[in-house]
């Protein structure tokens, strides 16, 4: 949604003080696919607009503890809902913080700042699937057009004069007014406007059962009252017990899914929950959901995340970061502790001293819960893999604690995997290892197609030794936290020296050594600028040549992203290895010409970096070793 000095706004003041606005483009777009893709979902809406009032509520509550007054003489929070048979409206209203009119254009235009482009391009026109993305974008509000022709917003601010109301109002289609009103009551009621074919929202059966189904949860009465029946007093819907405070036993799973939609305004079910309450020392209750999908914005860091944060039943805070690590920024749920001040502000709650007992007792549970997940439902885990996996491997560097436990929980596509897929855990590896083997192999790169084909996992595969496939952009970074696992050190089968398992397989190392040690000898003087030492290859078995990197070095693949994003890194020069039993490595051994010799190196060199993923520094000078080579082939033919 635009703002007023938005070059994509359109502005004409109409009356007293009535100002009229044009939508931005992309939130034209947005609309028009909400209203005409979401039709099979169309129900959500209510629950959409009775969250955001809980939410109004809940910050209220906060802000009176410190500010009593804002609560006036209507002390009592509530959801009022209104309907209208005769004329087809519908309207929720809260007491809660109300808004001011900046922000009622930023709250409702929260989408024009955080990712309309982004949602717009996950847009499928699958209503389903479509359902499922408003929640990660926070685009709940413009619901209530995909049964309503016209919504109106009046709303006041808690605590400023009568006069000060706005009212908001718009169809949806191309522009909305802003005025100012005259407005007795804080907080806000949207007034929805029913298309024709949606006079079913305006039952009250019919209401009364979806504010049951999806909003029993909710922590404020939830009234609802019949507009041509003014004589009768409005009737409470839902429970109005926030749910966590409830024993496990009496609430129902469909009771937990909805909490969890209602706290992440996500359209999708979690894929698993775990609801404790902890006595003792300390005395919280937390209910942790892991969620299906992932949100737009996971990959940023700087993102709000966090937790809901009650205390005592009071609302404090809606993202407290710092009950859980960087790395589950993903978890949704809530705490609700008995131990914290009620006026405890984020700067106070970085202080306190049970945090840290709190947080380390909600990471390791989130653990267990995905540990129960990984053992009992190898499908959900799979989704979260695919969800959720990249940022959770950042946990190998950020949490040494649990290190050992999260490495159980990472998941790989390795040489005997179907495809890319990655869904094998290191203990599967280790279940298949020979008895002999004492290490992990591992090989980083730049996709599934490049890694699973580099020259350095010949000899590995011809002996039927199994190999993980690092080609996350996250794993260069990472790989290096994960030392060993289960008494075996991992090894990068691209860096370094590569120690095999001894057996029928395995190369006479210090024999080819000794018989070819003239031929490296003179490749290392001719190569000396480009390469460090060339060496007898126990990696290869059809390739001709590979590149490794020693073990003091980054790795190739690290190396490439650093120089990339434009950072300096130390230079070195690669160890090149020789298939000597190579046709190409046996011509270059009998070849007597010095040029020539001079020319095969680098040409063998240089398809060795192209290999590794790695660019020439001088492809002209490949291209033209190339060009005579074949010229003199073509020469010496018979």
């Amino acid at each position: 949604m635009g703002t007023e000095d938005s070059s994509d706004v359109a502005e004409a003041k109409t009356g007293a003080g009535r100002v009229t606005l044009g939508f931005q483009a992309e939130v034209r777009q947005l609309l028009h696919l909400m209203i005409h893709s979401l039709y099979s979902n169309k129900e959500i809406f209510l629950r959409e607009l009775i969250s955001n009032a809980s939410d109004a509520n809940d910050k209220l509550r906060f802000l009176a503890l410190a500010d009593p007054a804002l609560l006036g003489n209507d002390p009592e929070l509530k959801i009022r809902i209104i309907f209208d048979a005769k004329n087809r409206t519908i309207s929720v209203s809260d007491n809660g913080i109300g808004m001011s009119r900046q922000e009622l254009i930023d709250n409702i235009g929260t989408i024009a700042r955080s990712g309309t482009a982004e949602f717009l391009g996950q847009m499928t026109g699958d209503s389903r699937k479509d359902a499922q993305l408003i929640g990660q974008f926070g685009v709940g509000f413009y619901s209530a057009f995909i049964v309503a022709d016209r919504v109106v917003v009046e709303t006041r601010r808690a605590g400023v004069a009568d006069s000060d109301g706005v009212r908001w109002e718009s169809d949806g289609k191309g522009e909305y007014s802003i005025a100012p009103i005259v407005r007795s009551e804080r907080g806000t009621r949207i007034i929805l406007q029913l298309k024709k074919d949606e006079v079913e929202f305006s039952d009250g059966s019919r209401l009364r059962s979806l504010i049951r189904k999806y909003s029993d949860h909710i922590g404020f009465p939830v009234t609802l009252a019949d507009a041509e029946k003014p004589q009768d007093q409005p009737q409470t819907v839902n429970s109005a017990t926030a749910l966590w405070t409830r024993s496990r036993s009496d609430i129902s799973d469909p009771e937990y899914r909805e909490l969890y939609k209602h706290l992440s305004h996500d359209f999708t079910d979690p894929l698993t929950w775990s609801h404790n309450k902890v006595e003792g020392k300390r005395q919280y209750t937390s209910l942790l959901y892991i969620p299906a999908t992932a949100p737009f914005d996971l990959w940023n860091r700087d993102a709000p995340r966090g937790l809901k944060l009650y205390v005592q039943r009071v609302f404090i805070m809606d993202q407290a970061d710092q009950f859980l690590p960087l790395y589950l920024r993903f978890v949704k749920g809530v705490v609700d502790s008995a131990d914290l001040p009620l006026n405890v502000s984020r700067e106070l709650l970085q202080q306190d001293a049970s945090l840290e007992g709190i947080r380390t007792a909600l990471t390791r549970r989130v653990i267990d819960m995905l540990d129960k997940l990984a053992s009992n439902d190898a499908d959900g885990y799979a989704k979260f893999w695919s969800a959720f996996g990249q940022v959770f491997k950042e946990g190998l560097v950020e949490d040494s604690q649990n290190r050992e436990k999260l490495a159980a929980l990472l998941r790989f596509a390795t040489t005997r995997s179907e495809g890319e897929k990655q869904d094998q855990s290191l203990d599967d590896y280790l279940s298949r290892a020979p008895k002999d083997q004492d290490r992990i192999y591992f090989i980083l790169g730049d996709s599934h197609a490049k890694a699973i084909a580099s020259p350095h996992l010949e000899q590995l595969k011809s002996r039927g030794i199994e190999v993980l496939l690092l080609t996350d952009r996250i794993d260069p970074w990472i790989i290096d936290h994960l030392e060993e696992f289960r008494g075996k050190k991992l090894q990068d089968v691209g860096r370094g020296e590569l120690e095999l398992p001894q057996g029928d397989g395995a190369v006479a190392d210090k024999a080819l050594d000794d018989e070819n040690r003239p031929l490296l000898k003179k490749i290392r003087r001719t190569l000396k600028d480009r390469v460090d030492t060339v060496n007898v290859s126990r990696r290869l078995v059809d390739s001709a040549a590979c590149v490794v990197a020693s073990e003091q070095d980054l790795a190739p693949r690290l190396r490439r992203m650093l120089e990339a994003s434009g950072q300096k890194v130390p230079q070195t020069k690669p160890i090149l290895e020789l298939n000597i039993r190579h046709p190409l490595v046996a011509r270059l051994s009998a070849e007597t010409d010095n040029e020539r010799f001079a020319d095969l190196s680098n040409i063998v060199l240089d398809h060795a970096l192209l290999a590794e993923g790695a660019p020439l520094e001088n492809p002209a000078g490949y291209v033209k070793r190339m060009n005579k080579l074949l010229v003199d082939l073509e020469k010496n033919k018979p």
